[in-house]
């Protein structure tokens, strides 16, 4: 038995990916601002303050600022967006990806209750979960860890959904295994699993590497996404290729050097 909405749901396309959830008549999905896309006729849209979960009604005035508070520090804003079915049959509403990778679809229920996701991750869900902050514990982790102390706290025994940029990996680690990740790659965790960051041995590494400094260390037991582009490697390098001009542009070498490279004069 599910105290979150339960909620059907369809994942489309491949890289540019849209989720449709189907509700029920009275059934509520949630969804961070600006990720809407579509929606049948007799779903009502609310914005509403925080999350709308069950933690969030019962608490006073006071305990709901200190919640929003804690999303502004995550980068989110105030408030989210509910969508209601008040009609009498099933309708849909569609939630898109904002920048190109894979959809995500995690149920709480069988994932322990509990995921800790980067800041930025988190796309829609069922009415009744709960999104909240996760505090880093460990300073080296929070400085080095390439979303600093503070990431997403997704709760409940809903359906969730998360977005990660290229291709995502799904990986179970058992009791003690240990997987070294770029800084960036980490997308969510399930709440067992122990995170940490390790310093890259070698002074040869740390100059010529190219890779960073640290590794992030998760161990398990428990299950991991991690995503192959990050959108902050994906935003470097357009802005490498796109701001000012090459400074072999207007010349002869210029021009063979960008044929050779592949760019054409």
């Amino acid at each position: 038995m599910r105290n979150n909405h339960e909620i059907d749901y369809k994942i489309y396309g491949e890289e540019l990916q849209f989720v449709e959830i189907e509700l029920d008549p009275n059934e509520t999905a949630i969804a961070e601002s600006g990720a809407f896309m579509m929606m049948d006729d007799q779903i009502e849209m609310q914005s509403i303050f925080g999350d709308g979960s069950q933690q969030q009604q019962q608490s006073g005035i006071f305990s709901k600022l200190v919640a929003a508070g804690k999303r502004l520090l995550t980068g989110e804003s105030l408030f989210m967006t509910a969508f209601t079915n008040v009609g009498t049959g099933k309708r849909k509403v569609s939630f898109a990806a904002p920048y190109t990778g894979k959809i995500i679809a995690m149920d709480l229920q069988e994932l322990g209750g509990r995921i800790i996701a980067q800041k930025d991750a988190f796309l829609c869900a069922a009415k009744g979960v709960s999104i909240g902050i996760h505090l880093q514990r460990r300073l080296g982790t929070g400085i080095f860890g390439g979303e600093g102390f503070i990431m997403e706290k997704i709760e409940g025994d809903g359906m969730a959904f998360m977005h990660a940029g290229g291709y995502v990996v799904e990986r179970q680690l058992a009791p003690g295994e240990l997987l070294r990740v770029d800084t960036g790659c980490v997308v969510a965790y399930t709440g067992a699993i122990d995170f940490d960051i390790e310093l890259v041995k070698g002074v040869r590494n740390w100059i010529f590497g190219g890779e960073g400094l640290f590794f992030a260390v998760l161990r398990g037991p428990g299950k991991v996404w991690l995503q192959s582009l990050p959108i902050s490697r994906l935003a470097s390098k357009i802005v490498s290729y796109g701001v000012g001009r090459r400074k072999e542009e207007g010349s002869i070498l210029g021009g063979l050097g960008n044929l050779l490279d592949g760019d054409g004069f």
